[in-house]
């Protein structure tokens, strides 16, 4: 049995973090330093969100560049990983849900963007999981809870999004920006109950108030989080290795547990 492998959720907020050295991508670069080895990456990415449960399983994904209006050198960008079909068929058998075998979507920018700080040499097999718009966050918890024997096997399970991702606020344009009060409200209140152990009101976000509303305007950034939490052990240590709020009112948080 290999050793059991944390399980990571990063905020990677803007595409071009993928290119820049600062702050966030030498943040994941240590954390990829820290976590002991896996042998295979799965990916929950906030930009692989449609009606359904599907894993990619093609030998050699591809770089999808979904996102527009950003410098050529960042559409140039290629992560080379390869998948690992054999995983991706042990996934369809864990999740107690129909699974889709994909052979068509790839590494999106929540994926490839951070995991080329955490293992430039794209030589760690990598699959995603898409996130079903259909279902209410418990089942997005369940079927983390379903994935946790892949922890056991050397699979890292890594969630993609943002705690609080709010475009409508965002200051584009590169400038500065003061983190939003109710932003640094929801983002402390989420480290609280991670500290804690408490799953429950993550779960049942809504219930937090206007603060959750704000952050959490549309559910495709926060529930990677809900995959990461279910696939943790109760007790289990939580650290915080990448921290800070971009443009006002996206979360950088990074949260290890493990």
């Amino acid at each position: 049995m290999s050793e059991r492998i944390p399980v990571v959720f990063v905020g990677h907020g803007n595409p071009m973090n993928a290119l820049r050295a600062n702050s966030w991508s030498r943040g994941w670069a240590a954390l990829g330093a820290a976590l002991p080895r896996p042998r295979a990456v799965l990916s929950i990415s906030a930009h692989w969100y449609l009606p359904g449960t599907a894993v990619t399983a093609m030998a050699a994904p591809r770089t999808i560049h979904d996102f527009g209006g950003f410098p050529p050198e960042l559409f140039a960008v290629r992560y080379d990983a390869p998948g690992d079909s054999a995983l991706a068929r042990e996934v369809r058998q864990l999740l107690p849900a129909p699974v889709e075998l994909d052979e068509h979507w790839g590494l999106d920018h929540g994926t490839w963007s951070v995991l080329r700080h955490m293992y430039p040499a794209a030589d760690i097999p990598v699959i995603q999981l898409s996130i079903d718009e259909m279902q209410p966050p418990e089942f997005h918890y369940r079927l983390g809870t379903a994935l946790r024997p892949l922890r056991d096997a050397g699979v890292l399970i890594l969630g993609s999004g943002d705690v609080v991702h709010n475009l409508h606020t965002y200051a584009w344009g590169g400038q500065p920006a003061e983190p939003f009060d109710w932003a640094l409200r929801f983002e402390t209140r989420v480290r609280e109950l991670l500290v804690q152990g408490d799953h429950a009101p993550l779960i049942d976000y809504p219930s937090m108030g206007p603060d959750a509303l704000l952050s959490i305007p549309t559910p495709e950034h926060y529930l990677p989080l809900l995959y990461v939490l279910g696939a943790s052990l109760p007790g289990e240590p939580v650290a915080f290795p990448v921290e800070g709020i971009d443009g006002g009112s996206v979360s950088m948080l990074a949260i290890r547990v493990g």
